[in-house]
């Protein structure tokens, strides 16, 4: 694992290889732990999970999780975060840290209510959406929530240093 990670991406019971995948290239990208907890909807030498993360499934550290005793472990409580569909606090509000932990449900499912009444309730974040909808790809809604967390870090240790905002239009 990586001992100094962006930060810990969690998927609880995965389903589909694509969208881990997908996040296994993300993780590399941005400098994060992939954590998958079983059970998996799939193994991971799919040839979809290969397809989708490319060669870098090298590039960063995944880890699987028989339970979910040992997430609990990567952060504090208060650095802890879990994305829902209904949550109270908008993905942008938290301030958050290096080193943080989110954690995301299984494609069909979402988090189940046990779980997501182990976090605090402030730290239950939400992706707005049009009403009508429930959820996001997965994929996509990690996408979202690491890069939000990213941005609010300057994109540190990224390849070049972004300019401020402001910077881009005179």
């Amino acid at each position: 694992m990586n001992a100094n990670p962006l930060l810990n991406v969690v998927l609880v019971s995965p389903e589909i290889p694509y969208n881990t995948g997908n996040i296994i290239r993300l993780c590399a990208n941005v400098g994060a732990n992939l954590h998958l907890v079983e059970p998996l909807g799939f193994i991971l030498d799919n040839p979809h999970l290969r397809r989708a993360s490319l060669d870098y499934s090298d590039l960063t550290s995944v880890k699987v999780h028989a339970d979910l005793e040992q997430i609990f472990l990567l952060s504090s409580p208060e650095r802890t975060f879990g994305a829902v569909s209904k949550g109270p606090i908008l993905y942008t509000l938290p301030k958050y840290e290096k080193g943080d932990t989110i954690i995301f449900g299984r494609e069909s499912l979402g988090l189940e209510h046990a779980l997501i009444e182990k976090i605090n309730q402030n730290n239950r974040v939400r992706i707005p959406m049009v009403q009508g909808n429930r959820s996001l790809n997965l994929s996509n809604a990690v996408a979202i929530l690491v890069y939000e967390l990213w941005r609010q870090l300057g994109f540190s240790d990224s390849l070049f240093e972004p300019k401020q905002e402001n910077q881009y239009f005179a």
